[in-house]
């Protein structure tokens, strides 16, 4: 059993943070137009303002599994993962100006709709579907990892822990609607950079300055950039990171269906755009404090690693770790740090419940049945809880399925590209049909699953460690060394070029079999000659509007001629 080491501070602020939430669902729930609607419920009547949805947007990407990950990545493997964040500011322009313009003008409740309309039904309910499950596992997953860590921290059962953190959420998502999730995550995002932030400072305060974290990282090989392989196999290079940060942005901030849901809770085209640019800097500066956080426990444990001692079992545990072994002196800290976890996974799994109920009633109940217009709001919400249950039921199961945490992860890359690629196909081109992108759709996410998952494959290389610190007798036994020529290709690639490689796959499988198999587009079968302009790309619409208003001129002219 672990030692509880909390203490009231630490009670307090984590009641404080639940109760907070479910209170802001409420306040939503009984006031404005007391989400009667679902156009409030979904969408927050379309009139928010910049700085909730801008916050949001990080916020429902940024999960405990992130926070996590990253400090424990730059404190085993260096501080060069930070490059993605650039990955990231490079994709921004893309996504505001090409992709998010189409959203916008449709204006469409689920992300989906607009599948149907450029390619047909078929496609729409498969790339639907596949969202669907996605954010399913994962999210199960996502509600899990929190609760390992408050175990982990402060002895109390993790089933306690899912079901405080899954019941609170699954209220004030269900209560509140959008509204509700917008605000929280803004509450949730400062708890995110306390937690982070709290680390950083208390390490610089037992190293003797902020300066020696990077003095002791440099030390140890934690600060080496000069990583310009053009090598797929090398596992972080400049050139994986910014590409696959690239697209892994574009497939969350460009077509993914619960980041464009908030996009479009604003009411100008441009107040989207201000939203989606100042997310970024949010994001990465969370992204920043939270690989510094890394390389502070890192500065702090060069000596004695926890996971060689045989303190912590997975990488992952590393920062829950520091926080029980030394920021447990100070009264609330800990409390802070679970509470910053906590949230993280708050706002991913509120912003899914919203999200998934969307999807759910556009694309599937609503195509399916007939429903009188006073159920559907609470047919909607009864949607969003249902949901949350789901995610607790599988939360409770994840301890269960092994690697699933890894596991979840991998998944929501690999989709993540093809279906950008099915996304790009409809709005930069007019020759994309349905047959040949679904096919690619298939055929991509089957490539993408077959290198994530395909075995074996080798482990990767951590950086040098050491417990001469430690003061004990453990021995550590010296990997064996691996032929990287023993594993696959596939296998032996990074795994940032995972999203980059199914988003080519579909672009090329969609596009040959697109032009090969002739297949009548969507305004063909209703008789149109031209395609509407608002399903495409600005740059093309406008080629496309200059087209359709050159032929008409050109019949004005005939009909003159001719009478």
């Amino acid at each position: 059993m672990v030692e509880n080491v909390f203490g009231a501070w630490d009670y307090a602020i984590m009641a404080a943070t639940m109760v907070a939430s479910v209170v802001i669902g409420l306040y939503f729930r009984f006031s404005g137009g007391k989400q009667k609607t679902n156009e409030e419920y979904l969408m927050a009547d379309r009139n928010m303002s910049i700085l909730p949805v801008a916050v949001s947007l990080m916020a429902s990407f940024i999960s405990a599994i992130t926070l996590l990950g990253v400090s424990a990545e730059n404190y085993y493997y260096g501080m060069i993962f930070i490059v993605a964040n650039l990955g990231y500011g490079l994709a921004t322009p893309i996504a505001s100006s090409l992709y998010l313009p189409v959203f916008f003008g449709l204006q469409k409740t689920s992300t989906y709709e607009y599948l149907e309309l450029r390619f047909g039904p078929r496609l729409r309910m498969l790339a639907s579907l596949t969202y669907t499950l996605q954010m399913i596992l994962y999210n199960g997953i996502v509600l899990y990892a929190p609760a390992i860590v408050l175990e982990s921290v402060t002895g109390l059962d993790r089933l306690v822990s899912i079901l405080v953190v899954g019941i609170s959420c699954t209220l004030y998502s269900t209560f509140g609607g959008m509204k509700a999730v917008l605000f929280t995550d803004l509450l949730q995002s400062a708890l995110m950079y306390g937690a982070v932030i709290s680390v950083v400072v208390f390490s610089s305060v037992q190293l003797g300055g902020f300066d020696q974290i990077f003095i002791k990282a440099h030390e140890g090989g934690r600060l080496d950039f000069n990583k310009f392989s053009i090598d797929p196999t090398e596992r972080h290079t400049w050139w994986s990171l910014l590409l696959g940060g690239m697209v892994t942005y574009l497939s969350l901030y460009g077509v993914n269906h619960t980041q464009v849901q908030r996009l479009l809770t604003v009411s100008t085209l441009k107040r989207s755009k201000l939203c989606l640019w100042w997310s970024w800097p949010v994001m990465m500066l969370l992204s920043t404090f939270t690989c510094i956080g890394g390389l502070g426990i890192y500065a702090v444990y060069r000596d004695c690693d926890p996971l060689t001692n045989q303190k912590i079992t997975a990488i992952d545990q590393l920062m829950p770790y520091y926080v029980v072994d030394a920021m447990r002196s100070v009264p609330g800290l800990a409390g802070l740090f679970v509470a910053g976890i906590f949230s993280a996974s708050l706002s991913t799994i509120s912003s899914a419940c919203n999200s998934l109920a969307a999807v759910t009633l556009t694309d599937y109940i609503s195509r399916w049945c007939k429903i009188r217009e006073s159920y559907i709001i609470w047919l909607t919400k009864l949607v969003a809880c249902g949901y949350g249950l789901l995610f607790l039921a599988l939360a409770f199961l994840a301890e269960h399925l092994g690697g699933v945490l890894q596991a979840s992860l991998i998944i929501f890359g690999a989709v993540g590209g093809p279906l950008l690629g099915v996304f790009t196909l409809g709005m930069f081109t007019t020759y994309a049909n349905e047959r040949g992108v679904s096919i690619g759709l298939l055929s991509g996410l089957a490539m993408t699953f077959w290198i994530s998952f395909g075995t074996p494959r080798p482990s990767p290389t951590k950086l040098p460690l050491s417990i001469e610190g430690c003061g004990n007798n453990i021995t550590v036994s010296t990997p064996m060394a691996t032929n990287p020529s023993d594993y696959l290709y596939p296998y032996r690639l990074s795994y940032m070029l995972t999203s980059p490689i199914g988003f080519a796959w579909v672009l090329l499988i969609g596009t040959l079999l697109s032009l090969l198999w002739r297949h009548k587009q969507p305004w063909e079968k209703a008789g149109c000659e031209d395609p509407d302009p608002a399903l495409f790309t600005p740059p093309l619409a406008r080629m496309l509007r200059a087209r359709q208003e050159k032929k008409l001129s050109a019949k004005q002219v005939d009909v003159g001629s001719s009478s």
